[in-house]
């Protein structure tokens, strides 16, 4: 008995082959490596001691799937592959659609031939859109995402209830998370981003070790309590736990279900900068700048259905996000590139 792992060698997919290979499962891994490092599943076998069955490919490629699936006890599949970029999503849709979207469809296809039956989906919770209220329940609306990355996860998520109306033994969880930051605490692998950050965290942290100078801070006039964005911010350690509780929940309750995993808890950029500063010691520089179209003013979750359907809460304060988020970028200043 094995999970296959999509995406395993990524940020989020790391800590949780890691989290799995710690309580003892076997794991596979598929990954591409397109936006991910085979160093850090090295790291993962050093800290653990283990080491997952790794297939450089991509899920695309039905032959590989097959060989997969055929050469190992697969019993459950979490699903982390695809593209994650809200910028470069804007840019390049089709790309997001083919990776995202097509390549899910060619996994579960594979899935279905080989009578795998346990699905666990990474979805986000871009795909809420503009919130008509907060905090962002299950219940939710969803749609009018505001780019293609979100689009994607949302094309997803109707194609699995479509799919788990019509194969009623699959069993499929979507676990809708919020803003992923933070480190395994051993500062060996964290995320990595190529180029220039998407992401308020790692940008902080580049601004941190001296490789940017300054932040850019998108608006200071929205009507929260110092008028910066808030958000829910959540460990990635949190999020790895999160979908070994979604797996270990995959036979109770529906056979499709839709989960938040978040702290239901906002922090504003303020409150991020402040927080980097004591764990880091650094000062970081900011500049107010005017807000960027499409951004809202606070988006933060209800995770109440994780813990009454799986037993789950997030555990980390955001100064351990912080904390956990500069010893690994002090101790990895150019990522996995060394």
């Amino acid at each position: 008995m094995a999970i296959l792992v999509t995406g395993g060698a990524g940020y989020i997919g790391s800590h949780t082959v890691l989290t799995l290979l710690e309580r003892g499962d076997d794991v596979v891994v598929i990954d591409n490596l397109s936006n991910s490092s085979q160093k850090s599943l090295d790291r993962v076998a050093e800290l653990t001691g283990k080491k997952p069955v790794v297939y450089i490919d991509n899920i695309l490629n039905r032959d590989a799937l097959k060989t997969i699936f055929s050469s190992h006890n697969i019993t459950d599949v979490i699903h982390f592959a695809g593209l994650k970029s809200v910028s470069e999503s804007i840019k390049e849709p089709l790309a997001y659609y083919e990776n995202n979207v097509t390549g899910t469809q060619v996994l579960l296809n594979e899935m279905l031939a080989s009578g795998v039956k346990h699905f666990i989906f990474s979805s986000s919770a871009t795909v809420y859109g503009n919130p008509e209220k907060i905090p962002l329940s299950e219940q939710s609306r969803t749609g009018d995402c505001t780019n293609p990355y979100g689009t994607s996860k949302l094309m997803v998520e109707k194609i699995l209830a479509d799919f788990s109306r019509a194969q009623p033994q699959f069993r499929i969880t979507c676990l809708r998370y919020f803003n992923p930051v933070g480190a395994h605490p051993s500062g060996r692998i964290g995320e990595d981003p190529g180029g220039i950050p998407n992401n308020l965290v790692p940008y902080i942290s580049q601004v941190a070790i001296g490789k940017l100078g300054s932040v850019s801070v998108y608006g200071n006039d929205y009507p929260t309590p110092d008028g910066t964005g808030v958000r829910d911010y959540i460990h990635v350690m949190d999020l790895a736990t999160g979908h070994l509780a979604a797996l270990d929940s995959v036979d109770k309750g529906a056979a499709y279900k839709i989960i938040n995993l978040g702290t239901g808890i906002g922090y504003s950029v303020i409150n991020l900068i402040e927080a980097f500063e004591k764990a880091s010691q650094k000062k970081i520089s900011y500049t107010i700048v005017g807000r960027r179209p499409g951004d809202i003013a606070e988006c933060w979750s209800d995770p109440s259905l994780a813990r009454k359907e799986l037993g789950w809460v997030a555990t980390h304060s955001l100064d351990e996000m912080m904390r956990d988020t500069w010893n690994w970028q002090k101790n990895n200043p150019d990522g996995y590139k060394v």
